[in-house]
């Protein structure tokens, strides 16, 4: 989360794009159709680059080790203000105290851009801005650049992406979700944007010094077609999703907070009251999977693992079964919303607030969300987050997300002057918490977006319109959580993301993003639609066995050998 954040992040409603592992900050995005730091201890995963090479670049697999060493920036850390909690187990470092703006730190000395205008494809959730409103052109302007954002409707972004890509003309810079990466989407990444190499590469990145101090496994996973390609959003990479219940309520009325499947089921039987619209849950389905132990249901690299000596995908696991079969009895019962039992409708963030759903599952970027949201309309209204546990109890088996989820890219072919310019651009926004030019990109113009109220930065209604999202995407520190106007979230954030931390481990193909081959690229399209079609009762689990059954005789066994081989060649990441 960044300080003192926008009460509304700009993110899907989980109906639309139930959630995505990821980043805690505002910035992050949720999506099921692909879910996203600290550097691996000990250096970086050691899978090798796969086949396919044209010129030296690989269109196919991931590039790791010796070939990505010669890729990847050199980390130079920038610590311009020592956070009020350190990271732990994984978690970003939280900030609790706003920093009063006579000593906000300067980031960057000189204006590195040189006037360069560039168009920048992005998606935006709600109302866009105006295109040249005061935000854009103090960013801009100060940076030394013209960005011109072209934001597109971020339900439908993916349909729109893959038009462009498969056009001949591209906007100069395009930002790209990680769940966008479906289909032909990774090839057209690989052919249609810049090598950012030789200008970020090794030492050449300290021209860049924000950007040096971005953590080395975001960069690892902006390896594109063995080639750095991307600016990455970093994340963090313990789990965001979480089950929120609310606290005051629960309080109020003693209910206790259940330690296994079975209670979970049995406890919201109890506290559900449908006459009086009230039912215990949303859809729990992304929850369950963390319940029972399933390996990541997003980025397609990390459905893989090692599992008894053989390579497993996520659908093969009886504990994918396990949570589907556990999903779909809460529904049958009648404890899950009904706006979420024909699909995901409506807002559940919404149904929370209001007390008709007491627990629903959503991003870490929610808890600050709502409660700033809340704390006018309802001063009484608490929400806190469930940890997860095992199934049957105790300890629960969690899985890493990639420590970076979005990226931004600019066009192949663009004039050097530009692609030095976007840098300047990324290098600007990609300033640390505690400086002025994280306030600029954070909280736009003071007197404009924001005002100080006791020392605290506080937008306004124009800042809460044009302050929201753009610049977010062109560059970004390493992940950090800043609430000084609720410093009891920020601290209830950090310390869960550091609870589940400690239950996280990594799965063979952490870190990496993987460009598979195209004859299989939709060979998983439908699994999705099946769950959501399981868990609500309209198909069986025979169906979603079947349905593994023929992904296997129709490519799921030769993607397997391609993915083993992808592992044979030099290990796994370890963690």
């Amino acid at each position: 989360m960044t300080p003192n954040a926008s009460p509304a992040p700009r993110v899907p409603n989980a109906p639309t794009a139930p959630v995505a592992p990821g980043s805690p900050r505002r910035r992050t995005f949720l999506s099921s159709s692909a879910l996203a730091a600290v550097a691996v201890a000990g250096g970086l995963p050691l899978l090798s680059a796969c086949n396919n090479a044209k010129d030296g670049k690989r269109e196919e697999g991931a590039t790791t080790g010796k070939n990505a060493k010669a890729l990847l920036p050199t980390y130079v850390a920038l610590n311009l203000v020592a956070p009020d909690i350190p990271s732990k187990n994984g978690s970003p470092v939280g900030f609790t105290q706003s920093i009063p703006t006579p000593a906000l730190k300067t980031a960057v000395p000189e204006k590195l851009g040189k006037g360069s205008t560039f168009k920048i494809m992005a998606p935006f959730w709600g109302s866009p801005p105006a295109p040249d409103n005061p935000y854009y052109r103090a960013v801009n302007e100060a940076a030394g650049v013209r960005a011109v954002f072209q934001n597109q409707d971020g339900n439908v972004y993916a349909d729109k992406l893959g038009a462009v890509l498969a056009s001949s003309t591209i906007p100069d810079v395009v930002v790209i979700p990680a769940w966008n990466l479906t289909g032909k989407i990774p090839t057209a990444v690989n052919a249609k944007f810049e090598d950012l190499g030789p200008y970020l590469s090794g030492d050449k990145v300290k021209k860049y010094p924000n950007l040096a101090a971005v953590p080395t496994d975001a960069w690892q996973r902006s390896i594109f077609g063995g080639v750095l390609r991307g600016i990455p959003m970093p994340a963090s990479n313990v789990i965001n999703l979480v089950p929120y219940y609310r606290k005051d309520i629960f309080d109020a009325k003693g209910y206790q907070l259940p330690e296994t499947a079975d209670e979970f089921l049995s406890f919201a039987k109890d506290i559900t009251a449908a006459r009086s619209k009230v039912w215990a849950c949303d859809d729990m389905k992304w929850a369950s999977f963390s319940l029972f132990g399933v390996l990541s249901g997003g980025d397609k690299a990390l459905m893989w693992d090692m599992v008894d000596g053989k390579l497993v995908h996520r659908v093969e696991t009886p504990q994918f079964l396990e949570a589907l079969e556990w999903t779909r009895k809460l529904y049958a019962s009648g404890v899950v919303h009904p706006d979420a039992r024909v699909k995901n409708q409506g807002d559940a963030g919404n149904r929370f607030t209001a007390g008709q759903s007491l627990i629903y599952t959503q991003d870490i970027s929610h808890w600050y969300a709502k409660t700033a949201e809340q704390r006018l309309q309802n001063p009484k209204f608490a929400m806190g987050a469930m940890d997860y546990f095992h199934h049957d109890g105790g300890d629960p088996k969690l899985y890493a997300v990639q420590p970076a989820s979005i990226w931004t890219f600019i066009r192949k072919g663009a004039p050097k002057e530009m692609v030095e310019d976007f840098l300047a651009l990324a290098n600007f926004c990609a300033s640390p918490y505690g400086s002025k030019e994280r306030r600029l990109t954070e909280y736009g113009v003071e007197g404009v977006h924001y005002t100080l109220t006791k020392g605290e930065a506080v937008k306004t209604e124009k800042g809460n319109l044009e302050v929201n999202g753009a610049f977010d995407y062109t560059g970004d520190p390493a992940v950090f959580i800043a609430h000084p106007d609720l410093p009891e979230v920020a601290k209830g954030q950090l310390e869960w993301l550091q609870r589940m931390g400690s239950f996280t481990r990594k799965s063979a193909f952490y870190g990496l993003t993987v460009t598979e081959p195209n004859r299989w690229a939709t060979l998983d399209a439908d699994f999705e639609t099946l769950e959501d079609d399981v868990v609500r009762g309209r198909r069986k689990i025979a169906d979603m066995q079947q349905a593994v059954a023929d992904w296997r005789s129709k490519g799921g066994d030769e993607l397997r050998d391609w993915y083993r081989k992808l592992l044979d060649d030099t290990g796994a990441a370890k963690g």
